[in-house]
Protein backbone atom coordinates (compact mmCIF):
# COMPACT_ATOMS: atom_id res chain seq x y z
CA UNK A 1 0.00 0.00 0.00
CA UNK A 2 1.35 3.35 -0.61
CA UNK A 3 0.50 6.48 0.96
CA UNK A 4 1.91 9.59 -0.23
CA UNK A 5 1.86 13.18 2.18
CA UNK A 6 2.27 16.19 1.21
CA UNK A 7 6.00 17.76 1.26
CA UNK A 8 5.45 19.54 4.64
CA UNK A 9 8.88 19.02 6.12
CA UNK A 10 12.15 18.40 4.82
CA UNK A 11 13.34 15.43 6.15
CA UNK A 12 11.06 12.09 7.56
CA UNK A 13 10.91 11.85 11.24
CA UNK A 14 9.62 8.92 12.93
CA UNK A 15 9.24 7.60 16.73
CA UNK A 16 10.52 4.33 17.25
CA UNK A 17 9.24 2.57 20.15
CA UNK A 18 7.70 -1.02 21.38
CA UNK A 19 6.95 -3.60 23.78
CA UNK A 20 4.14 -1.90 25.41
CA UNK A 21 2.97 -4.85 27.21
CA UNK A 22 -0.24 -2.89 28.14
CA UNK A 23 -1.75 -5.45 31.21
CA UNK A 24 1.55 -6.47 32.34
CA UNK A 25 1.87 -6.67 36.24
CA UNK A 26 4.73 -6.54 37.77
CA UNK A 27 4.85 -9.32 40.75
CA UNK A 28 1.30 -9.38 40.41
CA UNK A 29 1.35 -4.86 40.84
CA UNK A 30 -1.03 -3.59 38.43
CA UNK A 31 0.82 -1.39 36.30
CA UNK A 32 -2.12 0.30 34.52
CA UNK A 33 -1.58 3.85 35.95
CA UNK A 34 2.31 4.05 35.32
CA UNK A 35 1.40 2.83 32.03
CA UNK A 36 -0.99 5.08 31.11
CA UNK A 37 1.87 7.72 32.78
CA UNK A 38 4.34 6.88 30.47
CA UNK A 39 2.00 6.32 27.36
CA UNK A 40 0.64 9.93 28.49
CA UNK A 41 4.36 11.25 28.18
CA UNK A 42 4.99 9.68 24.73
CA UNK A 43 2.09 11.37 23.36
CA UNK A 44 3.41 14.85 25.23
CA UNK A 45 6.88 13.89 23.27
CA UNK A 46 4.86 13.61 20.00
CA UNK A 47 3.17 17.03 20.92
CA UNK A 48 6.49 18.11 20.69
CA UNK A 49 8.49 16.83 17.97
CA UNK A 50 5.74 16.35 15.37
CA UNK A 51 6.63 13.31 13.82
CA UNK A 52 5.62 12.58 10.59
CA UNK A 53 5.04 8.92 11.87
CA UNK A 54 5.03 7.01 15.05
CA UNK A 55 6.23 2.98 14.62
CA UNK A 56 5.43 0.29 17.05
CA UNK A 57 7.76 -2.55 16.86
CA UNK A 58 5.12 -5.62 18.35
CA UNK A 59 4.30 -6.31 21.63
CA UNK A 60 1.11 -4.13 22.34
CA UNK A 61 -0.36 -5.99 24.45
CA UNK A 62 1.82 -8.49 27.63
CA UNK A 63 -0.96 -11.45 26.64
CA UNK A 64 -2.72 -12.52 23.83
CA UNK A 65 -5.84 -12.29 25.01
CA UNK A 66 -5.70 -8.94 27.18
CA UNK A 67 -8.24 -7.67 29.64
CA UNK A 68 -10.91 -5.01 28.73
CA UNK A 69 -8.57 -2.63 31.18
CA UNK A 70 -5.62 -3.26 28.78
CA UNK A 71 -7.77 -2.39 25.54
CA UNK A 72 -8.69 0.65 27.14
CA UNK A 73 -5.53 2.17 27.56
CA UNK A 74 -4.16 0.83 24.42
CA UNK A 75 -7.78 2.50 22.76
CA UNK A 76 -6.85 5.88 25.07
CA UNK A 77 -3.43 5.79 23.66
CA UNK A 78 -4.02 5.68 20.18
CA UNK A 79 -6.89 8.38 20.66
CA UNK A 80 -4.21 10.70 22.24
CA UNK A 81 -1.86 10.04 19.86
CA UNK A 82 -3.90 10.92 16.94
CA UNK A 83 -4.85 14.06 18.56
CA UNK A 84 -1.43 15.51 19.65
CA UNK A 85 -0.14 14.41 15.65
CA UNK A 86 -3.42 14.12 13.39
CA UNK A 87 -1.35 14.24 10.15
CA UNK A 88 0.82 11.64 11.84
CA UNK A 89 0.82 7.91 10.12
CA UNK A 90 0.91 5.26 12.94
CA UNK A 91 2.20 1.94 12.14
CA UNK A 92 2.21 -1.18 14.34
CA UNK A 93 3.08 -4.75 14.51
CA UNK A 94 2.26 -7.57 15.97
CA UNK A 95 4.81 -9.19 18.66
CA UNK A 96 5.41 -12.74 19.86
CA UNK A 97 2.93 -11.54 23.07
CA UNK A 98 0.51 -10.41 20.84
CA UNK A 99 -2.89 -12.59 18.97
CA UNK A 100 -1.62 -12.27 15.55
CA UNK A 101 -5.53 -12.51 14.30
CA UNK A 102 -6.29 -9.59 17.05
CA UNK A 103 -4.22 -6.81 15.44
CA UNK A 104 -4.94 -7.48 12.27
CA UNK A 105 -8.53 -6.95 12.64
CA UNK A 106 -10.31 -4.51 10.74
CA UNK A 107 -6.65 -3.68 9.32
CA UNK A 108 -7.97 -2.71 5.75
CA UNK A 109 -10.34 0.15 7.74
CA UNK A 110 -8.15 1.70 9.93
CA UNK A 111 -5.29 1.84 7.15
CA UNK A 112 -7.93 4.49 5.60
CA UNK A 113 -7.38 6.83 8.95
CA UNK A 114 -3.68 6.43 8.17
CA UNK A 115 -3.28 3.38 10.97
CA UNK A 116 -1.81 0.65 10.31
CA UNK A 117 -1.77 -2.32 12.61
CA UNK A 118 -0.10 -5.58 10.92
CA UNK A 119 -0.59 -8.54 12.64
CA UNK A 120 -0.57 -11.06 10.07
CA UNK A 121 2.76 -11.91 7.77
CA UNK A 122 2.50 -12.48 4.47
CA UNK A 123 1.18 -16.74 4.57
CA UNK A 124 0.79 -17.52 0.49
CA UNK A 125 2.42 -16.89 -2.84
CA UNK A 126 0.27 -13.68 -3.70
CA UNK A 127 1.06 -11.98 -0.33
CA UNK A 128 4.19 -9.64 0.10
CA UNK A 129 5.45 -7.76 3.39
CA UNK A 130 3.16 -4.77 4.13
CA UNK A 131 5.07 -1.84 2.54
CA UNK A 132 3.70 1.61 3.68
CA UNK A 133 5.67 4.71 1.41
CA UNK A 134 5.43 7.99 2.75
CA UNK A 135 6.96 11.61 1.01
CA UNK A 136 9.07 13.74 2.16
CA UNK A 137 11.30 16.56 0.64
CA UNK A 138 13.87 13.91 -0.62
CA UNK A 139 11.24 11.59 -1.94
CA UNK A 140 9.78 8.34 -0.74
CA UNK A 141 10.74 6.65 2.46
CA UNK A 142 9.51 2.79 2.06
CA UNK A 143 8.18 1.12 5.39
CA UNK A 144 8.07 -2.43 5.50
CA UNK A 145 5.66 -4.03 8.58
CA UNK A 146 6.86 -7.45 8.95
CA UNK A 147 4.63 -8.87 12.42
CA UNK A 148 6.76 -11.62 14.79
CA UNK A 149 7.19 -14.76 12.35
CA UNK A 150 7.40 -18.47 13.55
CA UNK A 151 8.51 -20.67 10.36
CA UNK A 152 5.05 -22.75 10.78
CA UNK A 153 3.48 -19.15 9.45
CA UNK A 154 4.48 -18.90 6.17
CA UNK A 155 6.64 -22.48 4.99
CA UNK A 156 4.13 -21.98 2.34
CA UNK A 157 5.84 -19.09 0.54
CA UNK A 158 9.62 -20.17 2.29
CA UNK A 159 9.03 -24.49 1.85
CA UNK A 160 10.56 -26.86 4.48
CA UNK A 161 13.87 -28.85 4.29
CA UNK A 162 14.27 -32.28 2.06
CA UNK A 163 11.99 -33.73 5.14
CA UNK A 164 9.03 -31.72 4.95
CA UNK A 165 10.29 -30.15 8.23
CA UNK A 166 9.88 -26.42 9.27
CA UNK A 167 12.64 -24.24 8.27
CA UNK A 168 15.02 -22.26 10.94
CA UNK A 169 14.17 -19.04 11.97
CA UNK A 170 17.02 -18.00 10.44
CA UNK A 171 16.53 -19.02 6.98
CA UNK A 172 13.22 -18.92 6.89
CA UNK A 173 13.64 -14.81 7.54
CA UNK A 174 16.06 -14.49 5.29
CA UNK A 175 13.68 -16.11 2.50
CA UNK A 176 11.04 -14.16 3.46
CA UNK A 177 13.12 -10.89 3.04
CA UNK A 178 14.78 -11.97 0.25
CA UNK A 179 11.59 -12.05 -2.37
CA UNK A 180 10.86 -8.70 -1.68
CA UNK A 181 11.70 -6.04 -4.43
CA UNK A 182 13.71 -3.76 -2.79
CA UNK A 183 14.60 -0.51 -4.54
CA UNK A 184 18.36 0.34 -3.04
CA UNK A 185 17.88 3.74 -4.56
CA UNK A 186 14.88 4.60 -1.84
CA UNK A 187 15.27 4.85 2.14
CA UNK A 188 13.50 2.00 3.39
CA UNK A 189 12.41 0.78 6.64
CA UNK A 190 11.94 -2.54 7.99
CA UNK A 191 9.82 -2.69 10.99
CA UNK A 192 10.34 -6.05 12.73
CA UNK A 193 9.92 -8.12 15.81
CA UNK A 194 12.48 -11.05 16.27
CA UNK A 195 15.77 -12.02 17.96
CA UNK A 196 18.19 -10.67 15.96
CA UNK A 197 21.77 -11.57 16.42
CA UNK A 198 24.61 -9.23 15.43
CA UNK A 199 27.26 -11.14 12.97
CA UNK A 200 29.30 -13.43 14.76
CA UNK A 201 27.60 -12.96 18.21
CA UNK A 202 26.05 -15.80 19.97
CA UNK A 203 23.21 -16.00 21.37
CA UNK A 204 24.78 -16.47 25.34
CA UNK A 205 26.20 -13.61 24.82
CA UNK A 206 23.71 -11.20 24.41
CA UNK A 207 22.05 -9.98 27.89
CA UNK A 208 18.57 -10.67 28.23
CA UNK A 209 16.10 -9.45 30.28
CA UNK A 210 14.22 -11.45 32.64
CA UNK A 211 11.05 -10.31 31.46
CA UNK A 212 11.64 -11.13 27.69
CA UNK A 213 10.16 -14.99 26.43
CA UNK A 214 12.70 -17.23 25.64
CA UNK A 215 12.98 -20.27 23.55
CA UNK A 216 14.99 -23.35 24.44
CA UNK A 217 18.34 -23.74 22.44
CA UNK A 218 17.39 -20.10 21.10
CA UNK A 219 16.04 -21.35 18.16
CA UNK A 220 14.34 -18.21 17.38
CA UNK A 221 18.22 -16.83 16.74
CA UNK A 222 18.28 -14.62 12.71
CA UNK A 223 21.60 -13.37 11.61
CA UNK A 224 21.55 -9.54 11.24
CA UNK A 225 22.48 -9.64 8.15
CA UNK A 226 19.59 -9.73 6.64
CA UNK A 227 18.72 -6.27 7.96
CA UNK A 228 21.59 -5.19 5.56
CA UNK A 229 19.05 -4.19 2.57
CA UNK A 230 17.28 -1.26 5.01
CA UNK A 231 18.21 2.22 5.68
CA UNK A 232 17.18 1.90 9.35
CA UNK A 233 15.73 -1.53 11.15
CA UNK A 234 13.39 -0.42 13.89
CA UNK A 235 13.13 -3.30 16.32
CA UNK A 236 11.40 -5.09 19.21
CA UNK A 237 11.45 -8.20 21.19
CA UNK A 238 14.68 -7.06 23.37
CA UNK A 239 13.80 -5.38 26.18
CA UNK A 240 17.12 -3.07 26.80
CA UNK A 241 18.20 -0.97 24.07
CA UNK A 242 20.93 -2.39 22.00
CA UNK A 243 22.01 -1.63 18.96
CA UNK A 244 22.05 -4.60 16.56
CA UNK A 245 25.75 -4.60 14.81
CA UNK A 246 24.99 -1.57 12.94
CA UNK A 247 24.08 1.83 14.25
CA UNK A 248 20.89 2.26 11.99
CA UNK A 249 19.24 -1.59 13.38
CA UNK A 250 18.49 -0.71 16.87
CA UNK A 251 16.07 -2.38 19.57
CA UNK A 252 14.70 0.61 21.62
CA UNK A 253 13.39 -1.19 24.69
CA UNK A 254 10.74 -1.41 26.53
CA UNK A 255 9.14 2.35 27.39
CA UNK A 256 8.64 1.02 31.01
CA UNK A 257 10.73 -1.44 32.98
CA UNK A 258 9.08 -5.09 32.84
CA UNK A 259 11.29 -6.91 35.67
CA UNK A 260 13.06 -6.38 38.15
CA UNK A 261 16.30 -7.26 36.08
CA UNK A 262 15.99 -3.85 34.73
CA UNK A 263 16.15 -2.17 37.51
CA UNK A 264 17.09 1.94 36.89
CA UNK A 265 17.97 1.43 33.53
CA UNK A 266 17.11 4.72 31.58
CA UNK A 267 14.00 4.35 29.37
CA UNK A 268 13.60 6.19 26.14
CA UNK A 269 12.21 5.99 22.62
CA UNK A 270 14.31 6.57 19.30
CA UNK A 271 13.43 9.55 16.82
CA UNK A 272 15.04 9.02 13.94
CA UNK A 273 15.77 11.75 10.85
CA UNK A 274 15.90 10.71 7.52
CA UNK A 275 17.24 12.64 5.03
CA UNK A 276 18.73 12.00 1.52
CA UNK A 277 20.10 8.20 0.94
CA UNK A 278 22.70 7.35 3.60
CA UNK A 279 21.65 10.52 5.99
CA UNK A 280 19.78 8.87 8.96
CA UNK A 281 20.08 10.74 12.53
CA UNK A 282 18.83 9.31 15.64
CA UNK A 283 18.17 10.64 19.20
CA UNK A 284 17.21 8.95 22.30
CA UNK A 285 14.08 10.45 23.95
CA UNK A 286 14.01 9.59 27.53
CA UNK A 287 11.15 9.12 29.61
CA UNK A 288 10.53 9.31 33.14
CA UNK A 289 8.53 7.05 35.23
CA UNK A 290 5.97 7.27 37.24
CA UNK A 291 7.59 4.77 39.54
CA UNK A 292 11.03 3.82 39.28
CA UNK A 293 12.26 0.05 39.45
CA UNK A 294 15.32 -0.44 41.99
CA UNK A 295 17.04 -2.63 44.13
CA UNK A 296 18.02 -1.71 47.64
CA UNK A 297 20.88 -3.57 49.08
CA UNK A 298 22.02 -3.10 52.92
CA UNK A 299 21.32 -3.93 56.83
CA UNK A 300 17.89 -3.43 57.74
CA UNK A 301 18.57 0.08 59.18
CA UNK A 302 20.15 0.89 55.78
CA UNK A 303 17.85 0.50 53.78
CA UNK A 304 14.80 2.05 55.74
CA UNK A 305 16.87 5.08 55.35
CA UNK A 306 16.33 5.13 51.90
CA UNK A 307 12.09 4.91 52.15
CA UNK A 308 10.29 5.69 48.98
CA UNK A 309 7.59 5.06 46.91
CA UNK A 310 9.36 3.32 43.50
CA UNK A 311 8.56 -0.28 43.41
CA UNK A 312 11.55 -1.75 45.08
CA UNK A 313 13.40 -5.24 45.94
CA UNK A 314 14.73 -5.32 49.51
CA UNK A 315 17.86 -7.19 49.65
CA UNK A 316 19.23 -7.45 53.74
CA UNK A 317 22.90 -8.08 54.61
CA UNK A 318 22.31 -8.76 58.10
CA UNK A 319 24.39 -11.39 59.48
CA UNK A 320 22.43 -11.08 62.86
CA UNK A 321 18.88 -12.41 62.98
CA UNK A 322 15.81 -10.15 62.58
CA UNK A 323 12.58 -10.57 64.19
CA UNK A 324 10.76 -11.11 61.07
CA UNK A 325 7.63 -9.83 61.29
CA UNK A 326 8.57 -6.62 62.63
CA UNK A 327 11.01 -6.14 59.81
CA UNK A 328 8.39 -7.08 56.95
CA UNK A 329 6.29 -4.31 59.15
CA UNK A 330 8.98 -1.16 59.13
CA UNK A 331 10.25 -2.31 55.54
CA UNK A 332 6.29 -2.17 54.12
CA UNK A 333 5.72 1.65 55.73
CA UNK A 334 8.85 2.53 54.59
CA UNK A 335 8.32 1.21 50.84
CA UNK A 336 4.37 1.01 50.09
CA UNK A 337 5.26 -0.43 46.77
CA UNK A 338 7.60 -3.15 47.86
CA UNK A 339 7.93 -6.21 45.80
CA UNK A 340 10.26 -8.44 47.81
CA UNK A 341 12.41 -9.24 50.52
CA UNK A 342 15.52 -10.89 50.01
CA UNK A 343 17.73 -12.15 52.98
CA UNK A 344 21.46 -11.82 51.66
CA UNK A 345 22.82 -15.53 52.47
CA UNK A 346 26.36 -15.03 54.90
CA UNK A 347 26.69 -18.72 54.87
CA UNK A 348 28.05 -20.12 52.07
CA UNK A 349 29.76 -23.71 51.73
CA UNK A 350 33.48 -23.86 51.39
CA UNK A 351 34.27 -26.24 48.30
CA UNK A 352 37.68 -25.95 48.03
CA UNK A 353 38.35 -28.95 50.05
CA UNK A 354 38.68 -32.19 47.74
CA UNK A 355 36.52 -35.84 48.87
CA UNK A 356 39.15 -37.37 50.02
CA UNK A 357 39.96 -34.66 52.91
CA UNK A 358 35.92 -34.31 53.47
CA UNK A 359 36.27 -38.54 53.93
CA UNK A 360 39.02 -37.82 56.86
CA UNK A 361 36.69 -35.60 58.81
CA UNK A 362 34.49 -36.52 61.25
CA UNK A 363 30.70 -35.66 61.32
CA UNK A 364 31.27 -32.49 63.64
CA UNK A 365 34.04 -30.97 61.46
CA UNK A 366 32.02 -32.15 58.52
CA UNK A 367 29.52 -29.84 59.27
CA UNK A 368 31.31 -27.38 60.42
CA UNK A 369 33.00 -26.82 57.26
CA UNK A 370 30.08 -26.62 55.45
CA UNK A 371 28.22 -24.18 57.53
CA UNK A 372 31.57 -21.97 57.71
CA UNK A 373 31.58 -19.68 59.74
CA UNK A 374 29.18 -20.65 63.55
CA UNK A 375 29.26 -19.22 67.33
CA UNK A 376 29.82 -20.97 70.03
CA UNK A 377 26.13 -21.64 70.53
CA UNK A 378 25.14 -23.04 67.57
CA UNK A 379 28.54 -25.81 67.97
CA UNK A 380 26.83 -26.76 71.17
CA UNK A 381 23.49 -27.09 69.29
CA UNK A 382 25.39 -28.85 66.61
CA UNK A 383 26.97 -31.43 68.66
CA UNK A 384 23.75 -32.41 70.89
CA UNK A 385 22.06 -32.82 67.28
CA UNK A 386 24.74 -35.30 65.86
CA UNK A 387 25.06 -37.06 69.16
CA UNK A 388 21.03 -37.57 69.17
CA UNK A 389 21.61 -38.60 65.36
CA UNK A 390 24.41 -41.23 66.26
CA UNK A 391 22.90 -42.36 69.31
CA UNK A 392 19.40 -43.00 66.69
CA UNK A 393 21.76 -45.23 65.06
Amino acid sequence: MELLLLEKELCMKFFHLSDLHIGLKLMNRDLREDQEYILDEITELARRERPDAVVIAGDIYDKAVPSAEAVEVFDRFLVGLTEAVPDAVIMMISGNHDSAPRVNCFRKVLSGQNIYMVGQPPRTESEYIEKVTLNDGYGKVNFYLLPFVKPSMVKQITGTDKNGNNLSYNETLHRLIDRETINQNKRNVLVSHQFYLPTGKKAEEIERMDSEMRTVGNIDEVSADVLGNFDYAALGHIHKPMKVGSEFCRYCGTPLACSVSEAQQQKAIVMVEMEEKGSTKMTALPLTPLHQVRVIKGTLEEVLREASGDYVTVILTDTVDLDVIDMQERIRLAFPNLLEIRRENQRKADYSRNIQEEELLDPYELCCSFLKEIDDEEKLILQDVLHTVQGVK
